[in-house]
């Protein structure tokens, strides 16, 4: 699943950042800001009915993203105990 498809208030673990092309700085900046696989995320607030941009809570840093850089994020469900 991608970031940008969890509802607001999800948590999930990061799977890995996508690559749009061959030297992609947009990927590379978000495995630099934390998305790296194992990572829990969460999602904290989307835009209007679904629109940009996307507030993001990793660890305890939050970011916007565009839906456009969220896509890039593979998540899975994080498993509780």
């Amino acid at each position: 699943m991608r970031l940008s498809d969890l509802p607001k208030g999800a948590t999930a673990v990061v799977d890995r950042v996508d690559d749009a092309h061959a030297s992609d700085v947009i990927a590379q900046r978000l495995r630099d800001l934390g998305f790296v696989a194992g990572e829990p995320v969460r999602v904290v607030a989307q835009g209007p009915m679904g629109a940009d941009p996307l507030l993001i809570q990793i660890g305890s840093t939050r970011f916007a993203l565009r839906r456009k850089e969220a896509e890039r994020v593979l998540v899975h469900a994080e498993n509780r105990a």
